[in-house]
């Protein structure tokens, strides 16, 4: 197996267990390999990263999916933080929220966002978005170590 199809570990910033539970089984049905760790709000989402508080042994994620709109800290200040941060800027990025407002699509790519994904409101679109999310960054994009 070729190092770029080995399994990854994704972290998740979401904070609608709704979504949490859509984003599992899109990883089930699609019988996606990699990881899944689900954090449910901003401050959270850096500790984990950060090896901080509950997550002493968090593994570094290939791939973050982080929604805007999270309680504690944003998903904005989130990825600011992400972005800022040496050891941490080069995990790509995918922001995976509702809000299609221009704002937040700009915001977020001025702060160096990866890819910016709407959720679709349907299940079986929400499930396809996701496998593509996957295949994308796993598949078809070489990621750092």
């Amino acid at each position: 197996m070729s190092d770029s199809l080995a399994p990854i570990d994704i972290l998740l910033v979401e904070d609608d267990p709704g979504d949490v539970l859509m984003t599992q089984e899109a990883f089930e049905h699609h019988k996606i390999r990699n990881s899944l760790h689900v954090v449910s709000d901003g401050v959270e989402a850096l500790e984990f990263l950060r090896r901080d508080g509950a997550y002493p042994d968090a593994p570094r994620p290939g791939l973050i999916l982080l929604d805007l709109n999270l309680p504690k800290k944003d998903g904005r200040e989130v990825l600011a933080e992400i972005k800022a941060e040496p050891e941490l800027r080069s995990i790509p990025v995918v922001v995976l929220t509702t809000s299609e407002a221009e704002e937040d699509i700009l915001r977020s790519y001025d702060l160096h966002a990866n890819a910016y994904v709407t959720k679709p409101v349907d299940f079986e679109r929400f499930v396809e978005v996701v496998r593509q999310i996957d295949d994308f960054f796993v598949t078809v994009v070489k990621l750092p170590k």
